[in-house]
């Protein structure tokens, strides 16, 4: 018997996800003979509920909720020998992987979507002992952009985190980072590193196009810029996809790398939009790791 289950994070998308789950229950109705809907409560239900779905041998999970909760799903099965079909309806802030996978960031239009769908490789990448399917994020920037204030993110959506890291662009602070990446070693100072598995960073869809959601490789923008001439000079660039051809950035596809934060400074990685581990970071791509359904 094929089974699906619908894990709904209640809390995104506007506190509409409820009604939309009951829609998606539907239309999965007529795809899979069981249908199952799970709500979350706290912070790893989705990953909790991801992993006893793999080990009972579902054939397809989807998630309703931002890129937190996509994480969570992921992260569940990342680790288990059988993982089921993954799908997802943003309903978060900047869902950079559903834009990465040409999933509507209209609740309404991605839900339509779920009639035709076709299965593709994705890649996922770890961060220490964690995963994650957009980005990890180190320096000024991402320390600014997860003070962000809840409330705000529901009102102001990506502007927020922008407004955030506008402030923190303004500010000359750096640091300096030990970088192995495939076995180079290098010494930068950087305000904003990002390892990104797609070319959508931020909400900005351009920002890697050299990336692929299944091309078996991270990929690591550092940028130099430590003079505010500098960082607004590359602001153009972030809109054309051209940041990675410019001087003040140093652009890697890797596969394995090692990151360290001179000096005794605690820093602390950004992880798909949530606070994730202190540097060091040890980083690897699982190439193809999970199937997901995705818009025909």
């Amino acid at each position: 018997m094929s089974q699906a289950l619908l894990i709904v994070n209640p809390s995104s998308g506007d506190e509409k996800a409820k009604e939309y789950a009951k829609k998606v229950e539907e239309i999965l109705g007529k795809q899979y003979e069981s249908v199952r809907v799970k709500y979350t409560e706290k912070a790893g239900d989705a990953t909790q509920f991801a992993r006893e779905a793999a080990r009972n041998r579902l054939e397809a999970i989807f998630v309703m909720g931002g890129d937190g909760t996509v994480n969570e799903g992921v992260s569940g099965i990342a680790e288990e020998a059988y993982r089921p079909d993954f799908s997802f309806i943003p309903l978060g802030t900047v869902n950079d992987l559903g834009r990465a996978l040409g999933i509507s960031m209209n609740p309404e239009e991605a839900i339509n979507q779920l009639h035709h769908l076709k299965k593709k490789k994705l890649d996922v990448g770890k961060v220490n002992d964690s995963y994650f399917i957009d980005v990890v994020a180190v320096g000024v920037i991402p320390e600014a952009v997860s003070n962000v204030d809840p409330a705000k993110k529901t009102r102001f959506g990506p502007l927020a985190y922008f407004l955030e890291g506008a402030k923190a662009v303004g500010e000359n602070k750096s640091y300096t980072f030990d970088f192995t990446i495939d076995g180079e070693r290098f010494i930068e100072k950087s305000m904003l590193i990002l390892i990104s598995l797609a070319n959508s960073v931020g909400g900005f869809e351009k920002l890697v196009p050299q990336a692929k959601v299944d091309d078996g490789k991270l990929h690591l923008t550092v940028v130099k810029g430590e003079k505010l001439a500098d960082k607004l000079k590359l602001l153009p660039k972030i809109f054309s996809g051209e940041i990675t051809k410019d001087e003040q950035i140093i652009y890697r596809a890797f596969e394995i790398g090692k990151i360290f934060v001179q000096g005794s400074i605690e820093l602390a990685a950004n992880v798909d939009g949530d606070e994730g581990d202190l540097l060091p970071l040890e980083l690897k791509v699982l190439p193809q790791h999970i199937t997901v359904l995705v818009p025909e």
